[in-house]
């Protein structure tokens, strides 16, 4: 990530958005070794998260039914958009 000139606390910052979780709390879920069910049960996801649309990994994220499969691409989502560069606001969706 950092190579396409976006940094680390970048990346922070869209999962914690997301998420919740601030990088204490995730590096504490990564030592734990959490499975993508429980670390999604664990957030508390962004209000605006249904504003994330768009395809990812050949999927249309607002029409995935699973929903523990669509949170996941959320964040597949808003990470494939840091790593392309799309500005920060847009991402955290305020406008």
């Amino acid at each position: 990530m950092e190579k396409k000139g976006k940094t680390k606390e970048e990346l922070h910052q869209v999962i914690e958005w997301l998420t919740g979780f601030d990088e204490a709390k995730l590096n504490e879920l990564i030592e734990e070794k959490v499975s993508f069910e429980t670390f999604f049960e664990r957030a508390t996801l962004n209000p605006n998260a249904h504003l994330i649309k768009g395809v990812i990994c050949g999927y249309r994220v607002e029409e995935i039914e699973n929903k523990l499969t669509q949170k996941a691409r959320y964040l597949d989502k808003v990470i494939d958009e840091l790593a392309k560069g799309k500005k920060m606001e847009k991402i955290l969706r305020k406008g």
